[in-house]
């Protein structure tokens, strides 16, 4: 058994859930487990989340609907990414929602629904700063229409994405929304049915509520971390994942003795020196070469060198210790905490990175089932 794990706990995943709900007065929710659950393990998590009663599951991939659907989870599941025309056919085939960005898409989903006598469920991506897929909000009024109009799709849903809600106070977040609101009220002058608006990612679950409308699309909050360290807190989530490991070999070294490859660090005088089996083949970033922090027996431990593939080594300055004991790169020990979002700024990005980074080479534990 590998002596590096991440331990999940689906209590803090259902504590957190039900906090999400709370703030947002039982807000219809879509529970965000692309990435493999933002590292937590999409088809454990997800199962979950369908027992808890989410209203449905959003993925960034078509492959990581068909992995739900293969796994039996059968809840609504929508899958945000930009479709080509060749996925289409698979989106039927696996009863997936999908976003449709441009009228292209959208004729051809037509096309092929009426050839094969079958009814695709779609979300109409508006773009109202992003910038990334979908219709700029000021050009829609034309796709929305076509699609009222197409007789072989179920419009479900109509969204676009917050680009700067991280920020409570930038202005540009109040600005999407009126263009989002604007647009969409095209809905309203057609005398079409108005369908589910979605608009919150954490962030707006978080600072937005006029963001909130009729279903939310929380994902990093679930989670139990914020979106940037900087983020002021209004939800006090707990963090649901914690990265484990144990030390696989101590030495003291002498003064004047290099670690690791490109001999970065050099002793100034005789340390201990304890290897920890983990490495950037994991998705442990190389950033933290040099800087980051483990703790070990409750205190502090520098990371020295460079983070190797599957090794790095940290300073345990005059502490002598033996293989196995256990070291927290995420998480508690002793009333001792690194947290996500510190972990974010030593490797100068952000949560999201940290937590995707964490590949399925390093095995789930899953607590409080």
């Amino acid at each position: 058994m590998r002596p590096t794990f991440i331990e999940v706990s689906l209590e803090n995943l259902r504590y957190n859930l039900e906090l999400i709900r709370n703030h947002t007065n039982n807000r219809p929710l879509m529970a965000v487990v692309k990435s493999n659950a933002y590292g937590h393990g999409m088809l454990r998590v997800a199962k979950l989340y369908e027992k808890l009663g989410v209203n449905c599951l959003g993925v960034a991939l078509l492959e990581e609907g068909i992995v739900l659907r293969e796994s039996g989870i059968t809840l609504p599941i929508v899958v945000f990414g930009g479709v080509l025309k060749k996925q289409i056919p698979a989106y039927l085939e696996w009863n997936l929602e999908f976003f449709v960005s441009s009228s292209g898409v959208l004729r051809e989903t037509e096309r092929i629904c009426k050839s094969c006598g079958q009814q695709a469920i779609i979300h109409l991506k508006i773009d109202s700063g992003m910038g990334r897929v979908g219709t700029i909000a000021a050009n829609s009024a034309g796709f929305i229409e076509e699609a009222v109009r197409a007789q072989h799709v179920t419009i479900k849903g109509v969204c676009s994405h917050l680009a700067c809600a991280d920020d409570p106070k930038d202005p540009m977040t109040i600005e999407q929304v009126d263009r989002f609101l604007t647009a969409i009220s095209v809905f309203e002058r057609l005398g079409a049915p108005m369908p589910l608006r979605h608009l919150a990612n954490s962030a707006g679950v978080l600072y937005f509520p006029h963001s909130h409308l009729d279903l939310i699309r929380p994902g990093i909050l679930l989670y139990g971390v914020y979106p940037e360290s900087s983020c002021p807190h209004v939800l006090d989530v707990r963090p649901a994942l914690q990265l484990k490991s144990q030390v696989s070999f101590h030495k003291s070294v002498p003064a004047g003795f290099s670690v690791s490859y490109g001999a970065t660090w050099t002793s100034n005088n005789s340390v201990e020196i304890s290897t920890i089996p983990l490495g950037y083949g994991d998705g442990y970033r190389r950033h933290l070469s040099n800087h980051g922090e483990v703790l070990i027996r409750g205190e502090r431990r520098t990371i020295v060198g460079q983070v190797c593939m599957d090794q790095f080594m940290v300073n345990c300055k005059n502490d002598s210790l033996e293989a196995g004991v256990e070291v927290v790169l995420i998480g508690e020990q002793d009333n001792q905490r690194i947290t996500v979002e510190e972990m974010s700024d030593w490797a100068k990005t952000i949560p999201y990175e940290i937590l995707t980074n964490l590949n399925d080479r390093i095995p789930r534990i899953y607590t409080n089932e």
